[in-house]
């Protein structure tokens, strides 16, 4: 018999529902079927004021003091304590810190290859080897059929390996993630020139307007595409609860 003052064993979660839960907790997780994208679930989606202020202000930061001081330890260690003030402010208000934890270390990284090579521009190369780590996997899904934005809807909506039988939804799943090569591509195209012609200014500019406001529209547009693909499953859904509960409401 087992000691009624021992805890229950917790239910291990499997693999396809931690993924789904990592899928949940990405901007991704604000899409539902049917729902039309509005101003403020693209917010949401994007982490709101405070996901926006955590990836803007360590690199609005990071220009100003030097431009300023061209003190090159100041100017990458102040970044770095501004994303463990947001860290802190996170663990304090219970919220989510994938993301926030995500961008201390791509911080920290830049921070210690850029005192390491004492050059300012060395602080981009971090940001640009993970867009084009994100470029490569996702032309991989593509190229073997599993298009990376399909799986990542199909985790949200139960729909693991379902998608993949419908021609529609497999076409649309694909388009988003072209969507998405498009929008790491454009930010090679155009960082990469700047940081070999040892441009500092322009590309801290262009990693500025590249981040949030690119990241935002390509996050609308697969919602759009989504949506437009999973709306009848959700009316489905709808019509098959009203059916039954008038079944149980003579």
């Amino acid at each position: 018999m087992s000691d009624p003052t021992e805890p229950d064993d917790e239910k291990i979660p499997s693999f396809s529902e931690s993924l789904s839960a990592a899928a949940k907790q990405s901007g991704f997780g604000q899409l539902k079927p049917g729902e039309t994208p509005t101003a403020k679930s693209l917010l949401a989606a994007i982490g709101g004021v405070r996901g926006i202020a955590e990836s803007v202000l360590p690199v609005i930061a990071f220009l100003v003091i030097y431009l300023i001081t061209r003190n090159l330890l100041v100017s990458v260690l102040v970044p770095v304590a501004i994303s463990v003030v947001f860290l802190v402010v996170r663990a304090v208000t219970r919220s989510n810190m994938t993301s926030a934890v995500a961008g201390a270390v791509l911080l920290a990284v830049s921070a210690v290859l850029t005192l390491l090579t004492n050059n300012v521009i060395t602080n981009f190369v971090p940001g640009m080897v993970l867009n084009a780590v994100f470029l490569v996997g996702l032309l991989v899904s593509i190229l073997v059929r599993w298009p990376l934005i399909g799986v990542i809807v199909g985790l949200l909506y139960g729909d693991m390996t379902g998608w993949r039988d419908e021609p529609a939804k497999r076409r649309i799943l694909t388009l988003a993630t072209w969507l998405w090569v498009g929008l790491f591509a454009v930010r090679l195209a155009i960082e990469l020139p700047l940081y070999f012609t040892d441009n500092f200014t322009a590309l801290g500019i262009a990693r500025l307007l590249t981040s949030v406001p690119l990241y935002a529209l390509c996050l609308w547009g697969t919602w759009l595409l989504v949506r437009g693909v999973y709306e009848g499953d959700s009316s489905s859904d709808d019509e098959k609860d009203d059916d039954e509960e008038a079944s149980t409401n003579p």
